[in-house]
């Protein structure tokens, strides 16, 4: 203690923190939107995919050893980390390649395949976060898990939601067309 009265903590702005909080999540972010435009690119444009679910794989696996890092405590620890999350991502990195295999790609077309590879992902991520105690890992594969049965329904429901949009536009330009008409 000293004679100049208690120490004063530096005040935070909420913006700083708020700043801050989501500089921490980005990588967690960056995860999520990886997958949805992995899966985007699949679905929509109709084109093989592999060398983009082949870069997400490391690129996932990598997050997960930066995040596991952090947390973890001796050098033994972070070796068994990076030892264990790269077998992990290896394997997530085979069953994606095995979708993309001839025999598979003559049974699946490329809506199933991108679902396909969604699940394999969810499941990776989930297991990831679980073996590695990492909430945020698994919170993320939870929240891809979730994103299969919604981007089924899309797929499904893509002309019913494009006939429901031309429907809601042509009644509001008939709308504005009334309108502008009683105006006069």
């Amino acid at each position: 203690m000293s004679d100049l009265g208690p120490e004063i903590a530096p005040e935070t702005t909420h913006a700083e923190t708020g700043g801050e909080a989501l500089r921490a999540e980005l990588p967690y972010i960056a995860m999520l939107l990886g997958a949805f435009i992995g899966i985007a690119i699949n679905d929509f444009t109709g084109r093989q995919t592999i060398l983009y679910w082949q870069l997400l794989a490391p690129a996932y696996a990598l997050i997960c050893i930066l995040a596991g890092w952090e947390h973890g405590g001796p050098t033994a620890s972070r070796m068994r980390l990076v030892k264990t999350q790269a077998l992990h991502w290896l394997a997530c990195f085979v069953a994606m390649r095995l979708l993309f295999l001839p025999q598979v790609r003559g049974v699946l077309n490329d809506n199933a395949t991108g679902l396909s590879l969604l699940t394999v992902l969810a499941l990776s991520t989930f297991l990831a976060g679980l073996h590695s105690s990492l909430w945020r890992i698994w919170v993320v594969g939870l929240l891809l898990a979730l994103a299969v049965p919604a981007a089924a329904w899309v797929e499904q429901s893509a002309l019913l939601l494009l006939g429901e949009a031309v429907l809601v536009l042509g009644v509001g330009a008939l709308f504005f067309w009334v309108r502008s008409k009683m105006r006069k």
